[in-house]
């Protein structure tokens, strides 16, 4: 798998938590993890990596894991810590794969940094906050109550939040689907059933969490405030995934990011969930990320 961790440090004194795996020669994917989540998240593509020339990086957001707080970061500023870190690895040319609360900081880069970023993915991933849309409909009863206390802020939103990183940061393998609750759809559950799933997920939030709650907080502070640019600018292709069992990310974010991204390509999933869209479909990801750097996409 020749997965490897480290911490580089930005211009601004900011500590980065980097992983990559994968082929070191090979074209580079750049990953975006979920909300929650950190750099370990990325070991779900491992077969992707074991059977490709694919090099995969990631970092984690600030405030989890080893990655130094920035408070008050946009989802825009992902870009430059992104463009920071190949810089420091020598990388050039590369795709942007966000899952989640990571697809937000996918279409940041693909935005922000073409023609250096060729495409992006989103994968599950949410729509802006400032667009004529109900952000939450459809979602499970853990983000409603989440989300509603976001809206409102104050002293009981960050003690929930607080309290959620306490929990999540004693994941396991045992406990990891009843922490996510209401949230996993029964085709989640069934893509979790294997214990090495589980694992990857459940070391993820502990990473995640491993320092405080702040990442899980400013993710969510990010979403609800102007994400600092338009999605409609973008124009490198975006390839939208989304299945019609995510009661996290429910399919409406992915057909109005199909409907209002210029340059979307969509994938509609109908059997799929939040998870199973990862785990259910590596090949057909591994062919549109090698297609991407040869500059065929899928009509």
């Amino acid at each position: 798998m020749n997965y490897a961790e480290q911490v580089i440090v930005s211009p601004d004194g900011r500590a980065i938590e980097v992983a990559t795996m994968g082929e070191p020669s090979g074209l580079t994917v750049v990953f975006h993890h979920g909300t929650p989540g950190s750099v370990a998240l990325v070991k779900f593509f491992q077969k992707i990596a074991d059977q490709s020339s694919l090099f995969f990086v990631t970092l984690s957001r600030p405030g989890y894991g080893a990655s130094t707080r920035l408070e008050g970061r946009s989802v825009a500023s992902a870009r430059d810590d992104v463009t920071f870190v190949l810089d420091s690895l020598g990388r050039d040319n590369y795709v942007s794969v966000g899952w989640s609360g990571g697809g937000p900081h996918a279409l940041a880069c693909a935005a922000a940094d073409a023609p250096r970023c060729l495409a992006a993915w989103s994968l599950a991933g949410v729509v802006p906050i400032d667009v004529d849309f109900d952000w939450t409909e459809g979602m499970g009863p853990e983000n409603l109550e989440e989300f509603a206390l976001a809206k409102q802020g104050g002293t009981e939103y960050e003690a929930h939040m607080r309290a959620q990183g306490d929990a999540f940061a004693l994941a396991d393998e045992s406990n990891i689907v009843e922490l996510f609750g209401g949230l996993l759809s029964e085709v989640d559950k069934a893509a979790l059933a294997e214990r090495s799933a589980r694992e990857v997920l459940a070391i993820a939030c502990r990473q995640a969490f491993a320092h405080g709650h702040y990442g899980f907080l400013d993710d969510d502070r990010a979403f609800f405030s102007p994400w600092g640019f338009d999605p409609s600018t973008i124009n490198v292709p975006v390839f939208v995934w989304f299945g019609d069992h995510d009661l996290m990310v429910p399919a409406a974010h992915g057909q109005w990011l199909c409907e209002n991204l210029p340059t979307a390509i969509k994938l509609h999933k109908p059997a799929d969930g939040h998870v199973s869209l990862l785990t259910n479909h590596e090949d057909e990801l591994e062919g549109e990320l090698q297609r991407a750097f040869d500059g065929r996409f899928r009509p």
